[in-house]
């Protein structure tokens, strides 16, 4: 069910945003102070494409206070934004029970998308 899902996934805009996150954390990388941003897009990317069986886990307290205040300046950046809009697409396929899988999905992204530093994807 899971490979299935990811196909479906791919097929209906998973693989566009992928690439969306892959060109917009390449033009990150460009400069040293975007490279740790570019690194978090980077992340989404690596979700947008397979989000059926990926988790989003915590690395723990091994970051210290930089991921607090990479995270800070991500929300302010424009993670608040990024995580809005999968929140709203989250809800909106929710509305269907055949799209709860898939809201669901977007609600995962949008937690990583808030707060990206100090966090993987299993």
């Amino acid at each position: 069910m899971k490979f299935l899902g990811n196909i479906i996934w791919l097929i209906f805009g998973g693989f566009l945003t992928a690439i969306e996150y892959l060109i917009s954390s390449i033009l990150m990388m460009i400069t040293i102070i975007g490279f740790p941003f570019g690194l978090q897009t980077l992340k989404l990317a690596v979700l947008a494409l397979w989000p059926f069986g990926s988790k989003v886990v915590d690395n723990g307290g091994s970051s210290g206070c930089l991921s607090i205040i990479m995270n800070i300046l991500w929300i302010i950046l424009g993670g608040l934004g990024i995580c809005l809009t999968h929140l709203f697409f989250g809800i909106l396929l929710c509305i269907t029970i055949i799209g709860i899988p898939f809201g669901k999905q977007h609600f995962k992204m949008a937690g990583l998308a808030l707060t990206p530093f100090g966090k993987s994807i299993v």
